[in-house]
């Protein structure tokens, strides 16, 4: 089984369908994109120009705010997520709007450089407060 699918939504090992919104001239988008894609996600492109409009729809605070939200079932994923989160995230099926990795941090997936110490991944609860989901 591929990471994507142990923990498919369904119990079984059909993959887990992720939609990234993302800009046409983000090449960091594209990376995650394909990042998701190794990871044995079924993965679509929403082309989306307007950051701040999207991060509304889908209740994004803007101190989580990144380039890219992607959604997974139920749940929105803000910015460049490690699958190690997602999984967990589907495994505990919480009671969250989604997760969030604010910025564009060095070293994670899709952007290029060093991992410089521990990533903080947020949940956003379904009133938009957050709080820490997990560090990695």
């Amino acid at each position: 089984m591929t990471p994507a699918t142990e923990n498919s939504p369904n119990g079984d090992s059909t993959p887990i369908q992720a939609i990234v919104y993302r800009s046409p001239t983000c090449g960091c988008c594209g990376n995650y994109f394909s990042y998701l894609k190794k990871s044995g996600f079924e993965v679509e492109t929403e082309w989306a120009q307007d950051n701040e409009e999207r991060r509304t729809r889908f209740g994004i605070p803007n101190d989580l705010a990144s380039c890219h939200t992607t959604v997974v079932g139920d749940y929105v994923i803000e910015g460049h997520v490690p699958v190690e989160a997602i999984r967990k995230l589907l495994e505990e099926k919480p009671a969250l709007r989604g997760i969030a990795m604010p910025g564009m941090p060095s070293g994670s997936p899709g952007m290029p450089g060093a991992k410089r110490g521990e990533f903080v991944i947020y949940a956003i609860n379904k009133e938009g407060a957050e709080d820490v989901f997990m560090k990695i």
